[in-house]
C-alpha cells in the first residue's frame, strides 16, 4: 500500500492534470471537504459537485507543492501554491492543506487560504495588489 504522502501526491497530481475522475477515485465514499472559508461537504457526489466547479473554470491547473509532511498521527500536511489558468490569466493562492488518509483514499480534506484573495484575482475583478 502507497504511504500516506504518497497518496496525497498522486492527488495532487490527478488534480495539475485536470482529471476529476482521478481526482474523485482517490476519495473514500463518505470523505468531507472543507475549504475552510466555506461551508463543509459531505460524501462523494457533494465533493463531485464543489470540485467540478473550480476544475471546470480553469483551463490549466498546477498546484506547487513547498513543503509535505506526515504528521506522528498519519495526517499529511502541505504547504503550496495553488495556481489556475482562468481565461488567460493565472490565479494563484498560497494554501495549507490538512489530508487524513483511511486505507490508501482521502478520507478528510481541509484547505486553509483567503477566499477574497482568491475572488479579487479572478478575471473582471481587478489586479491582485
Amino acid at each position: 500500500m502507497a504511504s500516506n504522502v504518497d497518496v496525497v501526491r498522486e492527488f495532487i497530481a490527478a488534480f495539475n492534470d485536470n482529471d476529476l475522475e482521478r481526482v474523485m477515485g482517490l476519495f473514500t465514499p463518505d470523505a468531507l471537504y472543507h475549504n475552510v472559508p466555506v461551508a463543509p461537504v459531505t460524501g462523494s457526489e457533494a465533493i463531485r459537485g464543489v470540485i467540478q466547479g473550480f476544475l471546470g473554470m480553469a483551463k490549466e491547473v498546477d498546484w506547487i507543492v513547498h513543503r509535505i509532511a506526515e504528521a506522528p498521527d498519519g495526517v499529511v500536511l502541505t504547504e503550496r501554491t495553488d495556481r489556475f489558468l482562468i481565461g488567460d490569466r493565472w490565479v494563484e493562492l498560497p494554501v495549507m492543506g490538512s489530508f487524513a488518509i483511511r486505507e490508501g483514499k482521502v478520507a478528510e480534506w481541509r484547505d486553509y487560504f483567503d477566499l477574497q484573495q482568491f475572488q479579487r484575482q479572478l478575471p473582471g475583478q481587478g489586479q491582485e495588489g
